[in-house]
């Protein structure tokens, strides 16, 4: 099974992006609103070494930011990141 985990913010229109275009494709995700957390905030850094959110998490994968997701899904190799373990 897929797990897509979104680390967002409040008022960012980057997240609200990548939302929507794993929303179009039918990908069913969870969202982490940072801005509630800064603490969380921390944590992602340390783990990930990602500061700026969306932070897009494929199946324990680092994808990146919403820019990284639209490059994945221009080139058709997002579903091949969702069906990968």
């Amino acid at each position: 099974m897929n797990s897509v985990i979104v680390y967002t913010s409040t008022f960012c229109g980057y997240c609200f992006a990548a939302k929507s275009l794993l929303s179009k494709k039918g990908i069913s995700y969870e969202e982490v609103n940072l801005s509630e957390s800064p603490e969380m905030r921390q944590e992602i850094m340390e783990k990930w070494g990602w500061r700026t959110v969306p932070l897009i998490i494929i199946n324990d994968k680092l994808i990146g930011g919403f820019r990284e997701l639209a490059s994945l899904e221009s080139q058709n190799k997002l579903d091949s990141y969702l069906n990968s373990d």
